[in-house]
């Protein structure tokens, strides 16, 4: 990159710079925090092509994400966010020590929200918020890890990722890890240059808090303090001064997440106890993983899989540590997510941290392009190329409903119930999406949960002369993996109607 020449006042333009240099030599006057003022702050919005590429870049997935925002009704996990979120800050916690599968921040904080209104923009609003204020972090990311080509490329494939707009627009913690981890990693980065106390404990705090959003970030954050030993250890005597600065940051974290470090021990052991009914095992984690993080686009994933192989070839010509920090954390993550599903459930979401690497990945190989064609065009080229490739997933996504309808099969089943009739939810834990929406009180019907064939029978012999209405989902399968309920459920009813993944059944 182009360096300040002696004597030059800061926010001025130098000449080109040999590489690539979107600002035409031009210095921000802003170091730190100590130079924000409004003079400073203007100099680099109407100077820096990469400020304000960023800007329109953050505001178009402002739109992205706060579109639509409540268009589709709650589905299965975002009801149980409200289950749970309307609970006190003592229940919420106490619901995580008996065995709720994720720690207890996002629910604080989306019980905190639902003082403002109850509906699905409300719990919304933090995951949009957070995925918008993520695009900046991108950009931070990638001009620690290479340079600011890097940070503008990833944060244009943050922008408009399909996969980081539906957990934005999704009332769950994804999100809220993502953000927490992309802090912990600008500091991450950081803190390997300057070896700062500072840095490394804001790298401990900020990993806490990703933590506290997701059990599953500790995964990453393993990953970065195993990647850290690794490039100290062939001169681990030097580095000793960093090794205890990296310590310091592990004790942070430790004091920060410690009443909650004997709790997951106990729900990693509850958890792995049996094998899973559902989610995604073996090596089609790795696939399915890749698939998803392009945009659920199988041809999209080809072209990004590629560039992001291409970025790690040349991290390595670049700088040896730049190529094993992507591989090592790409490879351990999806080391353990594979032993992991054999134990767990497991799904592509608890890795939306991978989008970090593998989105700076993708923004290296534009170093390959350049070195033939060294022109800016090349940085917005590829920007425009990576929006060309979301934008068919895009308009597909806005244009009809990508999770169940509960809205909307609600209100069908209230037009034909009636008032003796019964509901019975299958399996019976999917009544919170539908009990969002239906009011049995309303229209003076009785409600069952059932998961098994014989809570279906028991139920069933208590029908006397009214209709009995079985919602039924694919969850079925899962909860009742010998499939005892779906053969009751065959024997027993037949099916009145369905909407998107919702069927309804009534008894014979």
């Amino acid at each position: 990159m182009a360096k300040r020449k002696e004597g030059r006042a800061p926010g001025k333009k130098q000449g080109y710079a040999r590489e690539c240099d979107l600002d035409m030599g031009y210095v921000s006057p802003i170091k730190t925090f100590r130079d924000l003022s409004l003079e400073n702050i203007k100099s680099v919005i109407t100077a820096s092509r990469y400020i304000q590429t960023l800007i329109i870049l953050t505001v178009i997935g402002l739109f992205l994400r706060f579109y639509n925002l409540g268009y589709n009704s709650l589905w299965l996990d975002e009801a149980s966010t409200y289950s749970i979120s309307v609970k006190s800050i003592a229940e919420i916690w106490q619901v995580t020590a008996n065995g709720e599968f994720n720690p207890p921040l996002f629910y604080w904080i989306e019980h905190i929200m639902l003082m403002l209104g109850n509906n699905e923009i409300i719990l919304r609003f933090i995951p949009a918020l957070l995925g918008v204020l993520t695009i900046p972090l991108f950009y931070v990311i990638g001009k620690e890890f290479l340079d600011r080509n890097t940070g503008i490329i990833a944060a244009a494939v943050c922008a408009i990722s399909p996969f980081l707009i539906y957990y934005s627009q999704e009332a769950r913690a994804y999100m809220m890890m993502l953000f927490f981890i992309a802090l912990a990693t600008i500091f991450f980065l950081k803190a390997m240059k300057s070896g700062s106390l500072q840095h490394w404990a804001l790298f401990g705090a900020f990993s806490a808090l990703a933590f506290w959003a997701h059990f599953y970030a500790f995964v990453m954050i393993a990953a970065l303090v195993l990647y850290a030993l690794i490039e100290w250890a062939p001169r681990i005597r030097t580095e000793l001064n960093n090794l205890k600065m990296l310590v310091f940051g592990i004790v942070v974290f430790v004091i920060l997440t410690s009443p909650l470090i004997f709790v997951t021990l106990q729900l990693f052991v509850m958890r792995t106890a049996s094998a899973p009914t559902y989610g995604i095992q073996g090596l089609e984690i790795i696939s399915e993983t890749f698939n998803q993080i392009s945009g659920f686009n199988e041809i999209a994933m080809y072209v990004l899989v590629a560039l992001f192989v291409i970025g790690i070839v040349q991290a390595f010509r670049i700088d040896k540590n730049k190529g094993i920090f992507l591989v090592l954390l790409t490879v351990l993550t999806f080391v353990v997510s594979y032993i992991l599903s054999f134990k767990m459930p497991m799904e592509p979401r608890y890795l939306i941290f991978l989008s970090i690497l593998f989105f700076i990945g993708i923004a290296v190989s534009y170093r390959v392009f350049y070195s033939f064609w060294c022109n800016q065009a090349v940085v917005y080229g590829f920007i425009v190329v990576l929006f060309i490739i979301s934008a068919p997933v895009l308009a597909g996504y806005y244009s009809g409903y990508s999770k169940d309808d509960w809205r909307g099969f609600s209100e069908a089943l209230q037009e034909k119930a009636n008032p003796g009739d019964a509901i019975v939810s299958v399996p019976g834990y999917i009544a919170q999406p539908l009990d969002y929406y239906y009011s049995s009180a309303k229209d003076n019907t009785r409600e069952y949960e059932a998961t098994t064939s014989q809570d279906l029978e028991k139920i069933y012999s208590q029908k006397g002369n009214s209709t009995m209405y079985f919602v039924v989902t694919g969850d079925i399968s899962a909860a009742d993996p010998d499939g005892d309920a779906v053969a009751w459920l065959q024997n027993n009813t037949r099916l009145a109607g369905q909407d998107t993944g919702i069927y309804l059944f009534t008894s014979t």
